[in-house]
């Protein structure tokens, strides 16, 4: 049996309940009254556009969420999805070419919502240094890539921690995106083997890079690389695509990962 597609109202409860907000508490953050509110998500009341676009900017509803209430609600979608490829978004592409090629020789790489590949530079390959061809042939999911027995798992020296970041990571966009198939991606991630190397999960000494970040250390043929990421978004998007798109940079977080990483690029020039 086919189920009943979800109604605007519906969709609109569903991401007040995941934003942990009463209807009062939404009412007064989005001006209307509580009872008017009611009426709108249980269907007694019909949202005007401007309405369903309040009130997703009150619940910071992904570009692409939003999208489908203003179908649900009788409204044609607001923001464009096309793909990254599309002409159209030429010059997001060369920003996103430009920050990738200018963090040479450090890695970095831009990924979409579901954390699949979707440009990098060359650095990226000390990273992928020994990671079986069947994680790396067709779409490439860098969080599979990263935590796969197969992948680089066996190379990350502090692996229950950077696992314990990684999940958590992951709940947290759950969380922002509601989206199954990260949802899917978590559990995949969690049944992994932790591997034979792997020590106890260590907590933070609180000294160093350690009281501000989680590191990568990944052993390497020139020894052990430690790095810091941080993340980049495109702030003002207003194109679906554009506002999923994530670019990772990875920093060296020692002055030894940042000597190695100069002489291993001058090896692969």
């Amino acid at each position: 049996m086919n189920e009943k597609p979800s109604s605007a109202g519906d969709l609109l409860r569903d991401w007040r309940q995941r934003r942990r907000l009463s209807q009062l508490a939404l009412a007064v953050d989005a001006d209307i009254s509580q009872r008017h509110l009611s009426f709108l998500e249980s269907g007694r009341a019909l949202p005007s556009r401007d309405m369903v676009l309040r009130l997703t900017e009150k619940l910071a509803v992904p570009l692409r969420e939003q999208n489908a209430i203003l179908v649900a609600a009788g409204f044609a979608p607001l923001y464009r999805d096309r793909p990254l490829e599309a002409p159209e978004l030429a010059a997001a592409r060369g920003v996103i070419a430009r920050i990738l090629d200018g963090h040479d020789p450090h890695p970095a790489l831009a990924v979409d919502r579901h954390w699949t590949l979707l440009a990098s530079n060359a650095a990226v390959g000390v990273l992928l240094t020994g990671v079986a061809d069947h994680l790396l042939s067709g779409p490439v999911n860098v969080l599979r890539v990263s935590m796969h027995p197969d992948g680089i798992a066996g190379r990350i020296l502090n692996f229950r921690e950077w696992r314990d970041h990684i999940l958590k990571r992951l709940s947290h966009d759950i969380d922002i995106s509601a989206d199954p198939q990260l949802t899917a991606l978590f559990e995949e991630l969690k049944a992994y083997p932790i591997p034979p190397q792997a020590g106890a999960l260590r907590r933070p000494d609180r000294s160093g890079h350690a009281e501000i970040a989680v590191p990568l250390v990944l052993e390497s043929k020139a020894g052990p690389l430690s790095f810091l990421s941080t993340t980049t978004v495109f702030g003002t998007a207003v194109d679906v695509t554009l506002s999923e798109v994530t670019i990772e940079a990875f920093f060296p977080a020692n002055a030894e990962t940042a000597k190695a990483m100069v002489a291993l690029a001058a090896n692969e020039t």
